[in-house]
């Protein structure tokens, strides 16, 4: 049978009664359901009908049924798509945008299908699922996301490349003994019949670590392990950027010094502490402003660390020395390039943030 429909050249346009004639064919010829399922999604792939409607028809064909049209059926005619209808199904919406079609059918006494056509096709509507935010943005919050976007590209403007130059950004995150794969990470090639490929379901390792990490369009400027056990308040904070970070960028980026840093982390309560601030003022570094619940304008938080645990997830570490080690392995294999793009799309993110009226960035 497959090689017969291979041969025409318009296989994929068959039609519903087309591939019963098939199916009612491969029955007299002796297969079976999972046989002419087989056949059929070799040739037409994404167009072979289901397993289910497959066995409908063997059956229907094996208790003798002759005929492979469609059925008359009783209901109301595609006219029911009619303005007063319309309406029924926006009134019946406008009290519950989650409501099923099955639930508007109820009330609006009209069939599922003609409630889903009305949706779809005249309201031109389509379910969406929620996505997971950080956090459900105040109208005053988005505001402070657009003023910050609105001085961040100004200034940009102004400076070009040596603000974005200037700029050291950092924050801090746990690396654990064990992290699972992503689904995207886990994805495989398979037969287009073959079933997707399974994984159990298991949480992160007990293990874990907690690095602070400063970078600027260049690279890393300082990777700090946190030994396990200590508390990050605002004085271990102040003592890393004094006894860990200032001794790094003197090493590594020496000219950064006397051009001025622009310092730039989020607003933790232990980085907007006033040993902190005293420190950094100190220091004549520029502090940039970050506005509350933003992790989608930290570059740490949307481009290094997802990059760096990428090159983690799915091994499984025993010790802390492991963890920091594979750490240190993860962060120098990302690309030069990588800092770089962080910074471009960090841009990219904060005018999306000022022309989207401070909601969220994807």
């Amino acid at each position: 049978m497959a090689g017969i429909i291979e041969s025409s050249p318009a296989h994929q346009n068959f039609s519903r009664y087309d591939i019963r004639v098939i199916i009612k064919f491969s029955v007299i010829l002796g297969k079976d359901a999972s046989c002419i399922h087989k056949d059929l999604v070799t040739v037409l792939r994404e167009n072979a009908p289901s397993i289910q409607t497959v066995r409908k028809w063997v059956k229907a064909v094996s208790e003798g049924r002759d005929d492979m049209e469609d059925e008359p059926r009783p209901g109301r005619p595609v006219t029911a798509c009619g303005d007063a209808n319309i309406s029924k199904v926006l009134v019946s919406l406008s009290a519950d945008r989650r409501k099923t079609c099955e639930e508007i059918s109820t009330e609006t006494s009209m069939s599922r299908t003609f409630v889903f056509r009305i949706l779809t096709n005249k309201l031109n509507k389509k379910k969406k699922f929620s996505k997971w935010v950080p956090h459900l943005l105040t109208d005053e919050q988005k505001e402070s996301r657009v003023n910050f976007s609105r001085n961040f590209l100004r200034r940009f403007q102004t400076e070009q490349n040596d603000f974005l130059g200037r700029i050291i950004t950092g924050d801090e995150t746990w690396v654990y003994s064990w992290d699972p794969e992503t689904k995207r990470q886990s994805a495989e090639w398979r037969d287009f019949d073959e079933p997707r490929p399974e994984k159990v379901r298991r949480k992160q390792g007990a293990l874990k670590v907690m690095h602070m990490i400063f970078f600027d369009m260049n690279g890393v400027i300082l990777r700090w392990p946190v030994p396990i056990g200590t508390t990050i308040n605002a004085q271990y904070y102040k003592k890393v950027l004094q006894d860990k970070l200032r001794p790094a960028i003197r090493k590594k980026r020496p000219g950064l010094l006397e051009s001025g840093i622009l310092f730039h982390h989020d607003n933790a309560p232990v980085h907007t502490a006033r040993a902190v601030t005293d420190v950094l003022a100190g220091y004549k570094w520029e502090l940039l402003e970050h506005p509350r619940y933003s992790p989608d304008l930290a570059p740490c938080d949307f481009h290094l660390f997802p990059k760096m645990k990428e090159h983690l997830r799915g091994q499984r570490f025993e010790t802390e020395e492991d963890i920091i080690q594979a750490t240190k392995v993860a962060i120098k294999n990302l690309d030069k390039c990588s800092y770089v793009t962080a910074f471009k799309d960090w841009l990219q993110r904060i005018e999306k943030c000022a022309n989207n009226g401070g909601c969220y960035v994807e």
